[in-house]
């Protein structure tokens, strides 16, 4: 795709490359640009057709939408963002440094101004901030023929027409429906005899992941939202609530992985920038790797004694941290699949308290068998240290993994932050000390 669009710019065949360009789908053009010169891209991008380069330019990248907005002219430029939803326009706002910023909103029309000015209002990550204001609204009274006058009168310049919405005067909504269900009834019915009135609606104040799980759980391409007054101010569409999931998802990995969460994308993070948002948790953990270390020096006569049971450390070290981190993505994932709720907490700790009695019983047999057949039938004693202190330690990290997440829950912080790196840390402590805290008492040391 690259090296024809090349071709066809290099030969000064524009007519072609018109042709060409309206043939590619608008979701191929973000990686595209991103392969392309900055000239070349303005190129393609005043040859499109203006629908279609407003469609695309909601879906570049922060810094190729700034380098086209630098090379535009202000005629241009007002073009693009009066094709762009208003939600988009906030995005792009919200994305861009001031000075652009100053000259995007110069080229906003007044009326749309104060639209924008609105929806920036909102707090951070709720409803507010993701919806759009351009819909479908129609009246109980309308007959269907007029229903779809409306719909074709204005329906170009709104996010979606698949679903339209009955007000009242007062723009209360009342009920909802469908363009299938309008296409299939008699041109003279009335709306309110077609439209649902059980209308699940959202809040300008309701988090957005929280409205994100809600299209998965009802099947909705979008959501009105609704003010304090039960006004419709707006909707949510499901292209934004998949944009939020997205950004959640990838969040949550980060912080799972005890890397501080960063909205930009790998290549275009600095080396430094990578470098800080790990390195606080890396010393953190670190740090608390002094508590293993003096636990190791309490009880050195014993290794000193017994120099087979260092051997065993990195097995039961490993095991409790694998148990541990299976249970916390398992509870986790449970979270934010609203599956699993604090009032669960002694029914999920009992579930886990069996499956690591289960496991550790299952890996305590198998390394009894493995001492035996490597060391001879005569270090009973070591088999039985290793074997019990298996199935505590399992038990321990799957508790851990359970009850960390939870407690993080219940404090209102992001249950992913409880996740692999800290309950690891946490499992092998507890691990050392459990395990030589059995050789002593079993090996008398």
């Amino acid at each position: 795709m690259r090296e024809e669009i090349l071709k066809l710019i290099e030969e000064q065949k524009l007519n072609d490359l018109r042709k060409y360009l309206e043939s590619i789908n608008s979701a191929d053009f973000p990686s595209l640009f991103e392969e392309l010169e900055e000239d070349k891209i303005l190129i393609i991008y005043r040859i499109l057709p203006k629908e279609k380069a407003a469609d695309i330019f909601a879906e570049l990248e922060p810094d190729v939408q700034e380098k086209l907005i630098n090379c535009l002219t202000d005629k241009e430029l007002k073009s693009v963002i009066d094709e762009l939803f208003f939600d988009d326009e906030v995005d792009l706002i919200e994305e861009m440094p001031s000075n652009v910023v100053k000259r995007i909103l110069k080229n906003v029309k007044p009326e749309d101004r104060k639209v924008i000015n609105e929806l920036l209002a909102y707090p951070e990550d709720t409803a507010g901030t993701i919806m759009t204001t351009e819909f479908i609204d129609l009246k109980e009274n309308m007959t269907v023929e007029d229903a779809f006058k409306k719909i074709r009168k204005i329906g170009l310049d709104k996010e979606t027409v698949y679903t339209c919405y009955v007000l009242t005067i007062d723009r209360k909504i009342i009920g909802v429906v469908d363009v299938k269900d309008l296409l299939v009834a008699e041109p003279t019915a009335l709306v309110k005899d077609i439209m649902n009135p059980n209308v699940i609606t959202i809040s300008t104040l309701d988090d957005q992941e929280e409205v994100a799980k809600m299209f998965d759980k009802y099947n909705f391409l979008a959501m009105p939202v609704v003010d304090k007054e039960q006004r419709l101010v707006g909707i949510v569409t499901i292209d934004d609530a998949i944009d939020v999931l997205q950004e959640e998802i990838q969040e949550d990995f980060e912080k799972m992985a005890a890397v501080i969460p960063n909205d930009e994308s790998y290549f275009k993070t600095s080396v430094f920038k990578h470098a800080r948002n790990r390195i606080v948790w890396l010393i953190l953990l670190m740090l608390t790797s002094i508590i293993t270390g003096g636990i190791l020096n309490n009880y050195e006569s014993a290794f000193v004694s017994l120099p087979i049971l260092v051997s065993f450390v990195p097995l039961l070290m490993d095991t409790g941290g694998n148990c541990g981190s299976q249970t916390s993505t398992l509870v986790i994932r449970g979270f934010s699949q609203d599956e699993i709720r604090l009032k669960d907490f002694f029914k999920v700790w009992w579930k886990e308290i069996r499956v690591a009695l289960l496991v550790g019983t299952c890996l305590a047999i198998v390394n009894t068998l493995r001492i035996f057949i490597q060391y001879g039938f005569d270090q009973s004693k070591l088999a039985l240290v290793v074997g019990l202190t298996l199935i505590l330690v399992v038990v321990l990290a799957k508790s851990l993994g359970c009850i960390l997440p939870m407690l993080a829950k219940r404090l209102k912080l992001d249950p992913a932050i409880m996740a692999s790196p800290l309950i690891t840390t946490v499992v092998d402590t507890c691990s050392v000390l459990v395990y030589f805290q059995l050789a002593v008492l079993i090996f008398g040391l």
